[in-house]
């Protein structure tokens, strides 16, 4: 029988697994899986979210995604949506053609941005009756034990309100000292923070590969990743786009904050929003990173080591 995916790493206890030709792959096929997710993070970046030729917003990709997110609300799961986009969007209203440098030009981009992102979310969310929340987050809010619960709770009373909660970082008051620094890993902070047992990470790519496909004709798509290693991080590359601030790296090190915490986590193409739809329902799209559980994490002990 053939198998579906490349796989590494050793086999977490937590999953029961069968072998074929030698590759291990786990026993629940995706579609099994992706039915069993109740609480779901979708995280968008900015390169997906803007047209590269013009750095406009992509209305139609935005569109596209909203409606999904809806269906997705609609169908009685939950869903919270970490989206990137204020800094790229500020930048272009104010017409500054490179990403800038300064600290206080990026803040103030993104204070501009930020008001223009949700103002699209919201007529969006209005054509189907969805109510969105903004919530604007920065790593010194979830250092804090209290404000750290506070969070949590809001998030708790959004989803049960059957309101999407928008989530960005606040990039208006953060410092270089204690900030996210990319929303890979405030997406797989916020699933970790609220027990959501899958995110999805929509990607200028198709999902993880041996080597950067860019550059490299004969990199192949890995489809499955049961553990992640140390070779495996290392095939991992730096950021790739001038209007993104994440690249693969950051997204294996959300993958293992995710999988840790007990969510499985996909890396699609986001270029195309049926593949977010296509993950879902349980298709062979994308990169899935299999949850396994560590009963040694906790997010406190990962925000103030990082």
């Amino acid at each position: 029988m053939q198998t579906r995916a490349f796989t590494y790493g050793e086999k977490p206890k937590q999953i029961v697994y069968r072998r074929y030709g030698g590759i291990t792959v786990t026993s629940m096929n995706r579609e099994e899986l992706m039915k069993s997710k109740k609480r779901i993070v979708v995280k968008i970046g900015s390169s997906t979210l803007t047209h590269p030729e013009t750095g406009d917003m992509d209305l139609v990709t935005m569109e596209r995604l909203v409606r999904i997110l809806t269906d997705i609300s609609n169908s009685g799961k939950d869903v919270v949506l970490v989206s990137s986009g204020a800094i790229a969007v500020g930048r272009k209203t104010m017409k500054i053609a490179e990403r800038p440098k300064d600290k206080s030009v990026k803040q103030a981009c993104a204070a501009i941005g930020q008001t223009r992102l949700m103002m699209v979310y919201q007529r969006l969310f209005a054509e189907y009756n969805k109510i969105p929340a903004q919530v604007l987050i920065t790593k010194l809010t979830m250092i804090n034990d209290l404000n750290r619960r506070n969070a949590r709770a809001t998030f708790s009373e959004l989803l049960s309100m059957g309101v999407i909660p928008i989530v960005n970082e606040n990039d208006t008051v953060v410092t270089d000292e204690i900030e996210f620094g990319d929303n890979d890993t405030l997406s797989a902070i916020v699933a970790a923070l609220i027990h959501a047992d899958l995110l999805v990470v929509l990607s200028d790519q198709d999902g993880f590969f041996t080597d950067d496909p860019r550059k490299n004709p004969d990199a192949k798509l890995v489809e499955e990743i049961d553990f992640i290693t140390d070779e495996l991080e290392a095939m991992a590359k730096g950021a790739g786009t001038d209007v993104g601030t994440g690249g693969m790296a950051t997204k294996v090190a959300a993958a293992r904050i995710a999988n840790d915490a007990g969510a499985d986590m996909v890396i699609c193409n986001g270029n195309d929003m049926k593949n977010l739809r296509n993950v879902l329902e349980g298709k062979n799209v994308g990169t899935l990173f299999h949850a396994h559980k560590n009963d040694n994490f906790h997010l406190i002990d990962y925000l103030t080591r990082t």
